[in-house]
């Protein structure tokens, strides 16, 4: 049963382009079905999440996250009474845009739009999701893209430079882009795969870090919000050790942020009190972490900034990645090559389109076939 506060799909603002409902499903299942069909979606399993696919099987990579934010975001917008398709679809959709290499290909993506060309606006993985899902997708005979509800592609662009923002308004002057001028908050099911993404990655990162040997569970001790629960474990199976007490620890530590937003939305929605989804794009953001939680996981993404993402061994990496990116883009700047045969004219935002679709290996071989270089072992 869904809450007044909820999107009802029966109550889409629809789609860029119109076509008559399906006879089985909602409007909210079919754009999930069209992600999960997409070509982006099933280049998710070898894009980069923390560590370099190739580094390891069992690493997360950008499509298991997608699918844990999904799973982490259904579980919640059941209990809360919120529409679970709709938030299945942003999540498995929200991360289409990044690039190989994961924050480090989008760091150097955006420096080589912004070197070749100051106006360009250089690069935003959450806009480019938005344009995989608008324009660069070609499975239909009578549109570009997965021609998404309203509703996804709001969820789906999580944030928005105001200069891009400028731009998509003027393209559509009632659009996604719209609340970054307005200051206003999209659906609930769109904050909540906001918080479900973080949730995420916090409690994977800490597993594949600990997995990796960069960090171990002697340092997670002087967490609040991993230590007790790592207690618990302990106190409730003595002798538990290894790897068992730390999936029991990040089982524990998921449940309870999943509660706490539980609580903490459920009180911010009795207090504002919305009784349909337009009151709630004008309330702040009303899906949240009490604070004391929030605290704790601020705490958590600060120590794994600090001792995983920027660990030397990721950095070395990192920066490997990061010349590869701009290997590519100054050598397609040259000379495009044949994916560009059927284009009149290759713009930069091409040439990005296209790094930023590629897998890690993709890239990888195609640097090796350019350059004659092979950066990673």
């Amino acid at each position: 049963m869904l809450q007044p506060f909820a999107c009802d799909p029966t109550a889409s603002r629809g789609r860029r382009h119109p076509e008559p409902s399906a006879p089985t499903r909602s409007e909210y299942q079919r754009d999930r079905d069209r992600i999960v069909h997409s070509t982006a979606f099933r280049r998710l399993v070898y894009k980069t999440q923390v560590f370099l696919n190739h580094e390891g099987d069992l690493f997360r990579t950008r499509l298991t996250h997608s699918l844990e934010v999904a799973q982490l975001g259904r579980s919640i917008a059941r209990t809360l009474g919120l529409n679970e398709d709709l938030v299945e679809a942003i999540a498995l959709a929200h991360d289409l845009g990044h690039t190989p290499f994961g924050h480090a290909g989008q760091d150097a993506l955006n420096e080589c739009l912004r070197v070749a060309d100051p106006s360009s606006g250089g690069f935003e993985h959450n806009l480019q999701s938005l344009r995989v899902v608008d324009f660069l997708e070609e499975r239909y005979p009578d549109f570009d893209g997965l021609n998404l509800t309203f509703e996804t592609r709001e969820g789906v662009l999580k944030h928005c430079s105001l200069r891009h923002a400028e731009r998509l308004v003027v393209a559509e002057p009632q659009g996604v882009g719209r609340r970054f001028l307005d200051r206003t908050q999209p659906s609930l099911e769109a904050q909540l795969c906001n918080l479900a993404d973080e949730i995420a990655y916090n409690a994977h990162d800490v597993d594949d870090g600990v997995r990796s040997g960069l960090i171990n569970m002697e340092q997670l001790q002087d967490l609040a919000l991993f230590a007790r629960f790592r207690q618990q474990a302990i106190a409730q199976h003595p002798g538990l050790a290894g790897r068992r007490l730390l999936f029991e620890s990040i089982r524990r530590m998921l449940s309870a942020q999943v509660y706490d937003v539980l609580d903490a939305t459920g009180a911010a929605l009795r207090e504002a009190g919305p009784s349909h989804v337009d009151e709630v794009r004008a309330a702040p953001a009303l899906v949240r972490f009490s604070p004391a939680m929030a605290r704790e996981s601020v705490e958590l993404k600060n120590f794994l900034r600090t001792n995983l993402y920027r660990h030397p061994q990721v950095v070395a990496t990192t920066d490997h990645a990061k010349q590869v990116i701009h290997d590519l883009f100054l050598a397609y700047q040259k000379d495009p090559g044949e994916w560009a045969l059927a284009r009149r004219e290759v713009r930069l935002r091409d040439i990005a389109d296209y790094i930023a679709g590629m897998t890690d290996r993709f890239a990888m071989r195609e640097h090796e076939r350019l350059t004659g270089r092979r950066l990673f072992d």
